[in-house]
């Protein structure tokens, strides 16, 4: 599996529903750009790193990493393994005298994990080539439907409805049914 270096680029003003932003990651040795959505103290938390704001008290990834150090545990890297239904799935990588552990984390918390503590940030090609930005205009980007959640795909498809865009209404409605579909037989 091909490892793809990446680093944050951007982060979008609000999106709807109103508590959602776009975390835009970018290859580093490349021109490809991954969207990932997430929620407005995700956003502030990585925000305070881009920023470069000194906080008088640790805020929580702050506070894990101090744990992790005193421990004598180091975190290496963060890899984005895999993307489903608008969520994304990432591990962290912790070292501790040699031996590596894998742990499961949510995308948003382990790269402001990585920002804080200056460890590279992975994801794999295949995630690259299926959810990266797509350039529609001199300053639009469309994303793979894969990157929203089910809330904004049925904010979406309000919007479709509303401009007879019926042709995208049908597709957006589709993948609302399968992703619902699937959760009842998840739940069964």
């Amino acid at each position: 599996m091909d490892e793809i270096e990446l680093k944050v680029h951007d982060m979008s003003s609000t999106l709807q529903p109103a508590d959602a932003y776009a975390l835009v990651l970018e290859e580093v040795n490349g021109n490809r750009k991954l969207p990932i959505i997430i929620g407005s103290l995700e956003a502030q938390a990585i925000k305070v790193v881009m920023m470069g704001y000194k906080m008088p008290r640790p805020l929580t990834h702050d506070l894990f990493l101090t744990v992790t150090k005193e421990l004598g545990t180091a975190l290496k890297k963060v890899l984005i393994y895999k993307v489903k239904d608008g969520v994304y799935y990432s591990y962290l990588f912790l070292e501790k005298e040699g031996e590596v552990f894998k742990i499961d984390s949510r995308t948003s918390d382990a790269i402001a994990l990585a920002m804080r503590c200056g460890c590279p940030v992975y994801t794999t090609d295949e995630i690259m080539e299926s959810e990266q930005l797509h350039e529609v205009g001199n300053t639009a980007f469309s994303v793979n439907v894969n990157t929203v959640d089910v809330v904004m795909l049925k904010e979406a498809l309000s919007k479709a409805i509303e401009e007879e865009n019926y042709e995208q209404a049908s597709r957006l409605r589709d993948e609302i049914k399968r992703r619902e579909q699937e959760e009842e037989n998840t739940i069964a």
